[in-house]
C-alpha cells in the first residue's frame, strides 16, 4: 500500500474524522488521483501561512489541518517564552466570510486555549488589516486570520502574524513549519471545549467596541478631513465587498468623514463564502464590478470601490467626462494616491520632514518618478506586505521618517502606521478621499491620470501567470527558474539586457561591465531583468499557488510602441518557458 493510500485509511479509521467527512473520503476510495493529491503531502505552511482547497486530507484546508497548524504556532510561542510572559499576551483570531472560516477560527482558538495562551476572537467577520491592528492594540504575541482573501469559493487558508502586527518572516515561517512536522496531526494536538474556554475567559470574543478603535484609527488618515465635506454635495460613490467582510466597516468609515452620496451594491452586500455575483471575487477582474456598474449608471456615480472578501485589497472604477466608466489596475491607483497625498500636503505646506513611500520592486516605476521629482524617498521591497511593515518598523526603531504611503501592484495599499497589512478600508476611504479632491478641481480622475503621463511619461504594467499543474508543479518551477537562472536569455521584447537582478543569489550583475552588487534584500527566488531602455521584466513563483507570476513594468515615449514591446516580451517569455 503506497504512503498516500495508508494515510487516508488512517483517516477513514480515526474517530476524530466527522461522518460527513468520511462520506468525501469514501468518494475517494475509487478516484486514486484524488487521493493522491489529497494525501501525498501536507499543505505548505510558509510566509503566507496555509492555503487550499476545502476538503478532507492533510493537502488540503479542513478543521483538522487548521488545528495541526495551530499546535505547530501554540509550540513555537511557548518555545520562546522563556519568562512565562507571551501566553499571557495572547493571539488574537479573525476570519472572513468563507465557507468553514467561523468553524476553522474556532478550532484556531480551541487549541491555543488548550495550550494555555490567551486568546482573542472577533465574535464575526472582520476585515483582515482590522486583525493586524488588533494585534498592535492589543500587545499580542501573534494573531491568526481565516481566510483565502481573492481565491474562488472552493479555497481557504491560514495567515499567521508576529507581534508587529505583520505576517510572519521567513525565519519564523520556517520554524512554525519545524513544529507542525513535528506534531502528529491527530494525537499531538491540545484542545479545549470551545464553550466551556468562553465561559472560563480563556478564549475573550471581541465585538463592535473594539471597532470603534480600529476606525477611528482608519479615519485619522485622511490626508485633509475637509475634502469631502466640501465636495459632498456632488460626489457619489458606489460600493461593494463582494460578498465579503468589508460590508459593515468600509461604507460606515465614507459615511463618517463625509460621504451623502453613498450607495452600496445591494445583491453583493451580504456576506456568503459561495459568491454568487462573483466566483471570482478579485477587484482586478472588470467582471466583478457588473453589478456595480449598473447601480452607477443609475444613480451617476463618480467612483466605484470594490473590496476583497477579507478587505485587504481594493479596486476602482472611474467615470470620465463621456460618463463610461474605466477600470484602474493596482499601479495605476497607486501612482494616483502618492501623487494626491504628495501634492496636497505640499499645498498646505504639511509635508513632514522626512517622508518615504514603500513598493514593492513588481510594481510601478511611476511611483519612483512621481517621489523622486517631489523629493520623497522610495524604497523597493520584496513582493509581501510584510516586507512594507519591516521598513516602517526599521524607521520606527531609528526614531526617524514619516511614511506617507506603502503599495503593492496587487491592489494592496496602506497609510499610516496603525498595522502592518494592505488595509482595504483605509485605501477606499483615500480612493473617496481623492475623487472629492479633484471634483473640487473640475478634474475627473481619468484625466488625473492623463495627466500624471504627460508629465513623467507613458507607463505601461502587466502581469501574466503561468499555471503549473500536478503534483509536481513547485518542481516544474523550480527547474525553469534555476534553468533560466544558470542560462539567462540575453535580450527580451528586442532589447538587449542589460542588468539581471537574482534575488535568490542578492545578486545584481551588469552584463557590460561584469560589475556585481548586492540587492540589499532578503533572499528570494525571483529573477529581474532590466533592458537597454530601462524596462524590466520580472518572474516570480507565486507563494500561495503553483503558478509562475511574470511582471512586465515598460515606459516608453507611445502607447504604441509600449504595447508592440509587451507582445514582443511576452513571445519571448512564451518561448523561454516552452524550452
Amino acid at each position: 500500500m503506497e504512503a498516500y493510500q495508508e494515510a487516508w485509511k488512517r483517516w477513514m479509521d480515526s474517530s476524530a474524522v466527522s461522518e460527513e467527512e468520511k462520506e468525501q473520503l469514501r468518494a475517494m476510495e475509487h478516484d486514486d488521483a484524488l487521493m493522491r493529491e489529497r494525501f501525498s503531502a501536507y499543505l505548505s505552511f510558509g510566509t503566507a501561512g496555509l492555503r487550499g482547497i476545502m476538503s478532507p486530507g492533510t493537502n488540503a484546508m479542513n478543521v483538522h489541518t487548521v488545528r495541526h497548524a495551530t499546535q505547530g504556532l501554540a509550540a513555537f510561542i511557548l518555545g520562546q517564552d522563556t519568562d512565562g510572559t507571551l501566553a499571557g499576551r495572547g493571539v488574537v483570531i479573525a476570519c472572513d466570510s468563507r465557507n468553514h472560516s467561523t468553524e476553522f477560527a474556532q478550532a484556531a482558538a480551541c487549541v491555543l486555549a488548550g495550550n494555555g495562551i490567551r486568546v482573542y476572537l472577533f465574535d464575526a467577520l472582520r476585515p483582515t488589516p482590522e486583525l493586524s491592528f488588533a494585534v498592535r492594540e492589543l500587545h499580542c504575541i501573534a494573531g491568526i486570520n481565516i481566510t483565502a482573501s481573492h481565491n474562488p469559493a472552493a479555497y481557504n487558508g491560514y495567515k499567521a502574524y508576529w507581534e508587529d502586527g505583520a505576517q510572519l518572516a521567513p525565519e519564523q515561517a520556517d520554524a512554525v513549519s519545524a513544529c507542525i512536522a513535528a506534531t502528529d496531526l491527530f494525537n499531538g494536538i491540545r484542545a479545549v471545549s470551545y464553550d466551556a474556554a468562553v465561559a472560563d475567559k480563556k478564549i475573550e470574543l471581541l465585538g463592535q467596541d473594539f471597532d470603534e478603535r480600529y476606525m477611528a484609527a482608519v479615519i485619522s488618515q485622511q490626508v485633509n478631513p475637509q475634502t469631502v465635506l466640501q465636495a459632498a454635495d456632488s460626489l457619489c460613490v458606489v460600493y461593494t465587498p463582494l460578498h465579503g467582510a468589508g460590508c459593515r466597516i468600509t461604507p460606515e468609515v465614507l459615511r463618517r468623514i463625509g460621504v451623502k452620496k453613498l450607495y452600496t451594491v445591494p445583491e453583493q452586500m451580504k456576506p456568503d463564502g459561495n459568491f454568487p455575483t462573483a466566483p471570482n471575487p478579485n477587484p482586478e477582474f472588470p467582471a466583478v464590478f457588473e453589478p456595480g456598474l449598473r447601480l452607477a449608471d443609475e444613480v451617476g456615480a463618480d467612483l466605484i470601490i470594490a473590496n476583497d472578501p477579507d478587505a485587504d485589497r481594493t479596486g476602482a472604477m472611474i467615470r470620465g467626462k463621456d460618463g463610461k466608466y474605466t477600470i484602474l489596475t493596482g499601479n495605476q491607483i497607486g501612482a494616483l494616491l502618492v501623487d494626491y497625498i504628495i501634492c496636497d500636503l505640499e499645498e498646505r505646506n504639511a509635508v513632514p520632514p522626512h517622508p518615504y513611500v514603500v513598493k514593492s520592486i513588481v510594481s510601478s516605476e511611476l511611483v519612483t518618478r512621481i517621489c523622486e521629482a517631489h523629493h520623497v524617498k522610495i524604497h523597493n521591497v520584496l513582493t509581501g506586505f510584510k516586507y512594507i511593515g519591516e521598513v516602517i518598523k526599521n524607521y520606527e526603531k531609528q526614531g526617524y521618517g514619516d511614511f506617507i504611503f506603502g503599495y503593492e501592484e496587487s491592489y494592496g495599499f496602506l497609510k499610516g502606521t496603525y498595522c502592518r497589512d494592505k488595509d482595504a478600508v483605509v485605501a477606499s476611504m483615500l480612493l473617496t478621499e481623492m475623487a472629492a479632491y479633484y471634483k473640487l478641481r473640475h478634474i475627473d480622475l481619468r484625466d488625473a491620470l492623463d495627466r500624471l503621463y504627460e508629465r513623467y511619461g507613458c507607463f505601461r504594467e502587466a502581469t501574466d501567470s503561468i499555471t503549473m499543474e500536478g503534483l509536481d508543479g513547485s518542481a516544474k518551477m523550480a527547474r525553469l527558474m534555476d534553468s533560466l537562472r544558470a542560462a539567462p536569455p540575453a535580450s527580451l521584447g528586442g532589447e538587449k539586457i542589460r542588468e539581471i537582478r537574482d534575488y535568490q543569489l542578492r545578486t545584481v550583475r551588469e552584463l557590460d561591465t561584469g560589475k556585481q552588487t548586492d540587492t540589499g534584500l532578503p533572499p528570494s527566488n525571483v529573477l529581474y531583468f532590466t533592458t537597454t531602455t530601462g524596462n524590466v521584466i520580472v518572474l516570480r513563483p507565486s507563494g500561495t499557488e503553483p503558478k509562475l507570476k511574470i511582471y512586465y513594468l515598460l515606459r516608453g515615449e507611445s502607447w504604441e510602441g509600449i504595447d508592440r514591446t509587451l507582445s514582443a516580451c511576452r513571445a519571448d517569455i512564451q518561448a523561454l518557458v516552452k524550452q
